[in-house]
């Protein structure tokens, strides 16, 4: 049977068409119309693909599309949309451009005023965020920090900032490295949620605090891709010394022993003991 080409006007169409990130029954009745139709299909790894393609019995030509070679192909494939041919665009798993290829080419195509359709569809990150049991309502997705370990941190401080829940992608090779350094930066508390291997027979989640994750990583071997997700952390209120030392002796003029009107404003703020204690006999006369 001969195959037409999918197209609906003078240019073609790109369509970005997500992925099974695991379990093969994820693929919609859409994304194998698409890919069965479309006059060429572009992926990150053509093996890897070419493996999918092969389970649902999709014969269309394949070409590679991945960051080492985009400068190379994105205009070609521009040059075929331009032309009349449409174009599904694909990653190994999950969305094409999140924390995959693609992005160059979707900013190529609007540029050039062809139509880019984005079919909904698989996404790691989403998929452990609502099972995660942490706040969904607000979350920022940040996908793969960098490698080295000294601009890990540097970014961590920044993202420490933010008040959602965080949404990470990391290797078997560095989570533990990864949730020390979130230790370092967040505290040992934060509460974190490690899902691994998701959609996939051995699916699984970890909850607990970073510090807690880091001992079941220890008596546990790293396997699989993660998605970390990192609990929010509210805003802290700061408290000036000045206020801090008027409370403190607001009680004390009440018939509250020091230490113990130390112990209470500590409690109020959240601030340790000691901090409030070195606040107090280290500043008072200061303020």
């Amino acid at each position: 049977m001969e195959q037409k080409s999918f197209q609906t006007s003078e240019k073609g169409k790109l369509y970005l068409v997500p992925t099974p990130i695991g379990n093969l029954d994820d693929m919609t009745f859409r994304a194998l119309a698409i890919l069965k139709e479309v006059d060429l299909i572009a992926a990150e790894d053509t093996r890897h693909s070419g493996l999918l393609l092969q389970h649902f019995q999709i014969k269309r030509p394949l070409v590679s599309l991945h960051e080492h070679n985009y400068a190379k192909r994105v205009p070609e494939l521009i040059a075929k949309l331009s032309s009349g041919l449409s174009v599904a665009q694909i990653s190994d798993a999950g969305m094409p451009s999140i924390s995959d290829p693609g992005h160059e080419l979707v900013l190529a195509a609007i540029k050039n005023q062809i139509d880019v359709i984005s079919l909904p569809g698989p996404s790691a990150g989403i998929t452990a965020l609502i099972a995660s049991g942490l706040s969904a309502e607000k979350f920022t997705f940040i996908g793969f920090l960098p490698r080295k370990n000294s601009e890990q941190k540097k970014e961590l401080e920044k993202l420490k900032l933010i008040e959602t829940t965080l949404i990470f992608y990391e290797s078997p090779f560095r989570i533990a490295k990864t949730l020390n350094n979130i230790q370092l930066v967040f505290g040992a508390d934060t509460k974190v949620v490690l899902a691994r291997e998701l959609t996939k027979k051995f699916e699984s989640y970890y909850r607990g605090t970073v510090a807690d994750a880091l001992v079941f990583l220890q008596q546990n071997a790293a396997r699989g891709e993660y998605v970390l997700l990192v609990e929010k952390i509210p805003e802290k209120t700061i408290f000036s010394a000045r206020s801090l030392i008027q409370r403190i002796e607001q009680d004390i003029k009440k018939g509250t022993k020091p230490i113990d009107a130390i112990k209470a404003v500590a409690k109020t703020t959240g601030l340790s003991r000691a901090d409030v204690y070195e606040i107090y006999h280290k500043e008072k006369d200061d303020v």
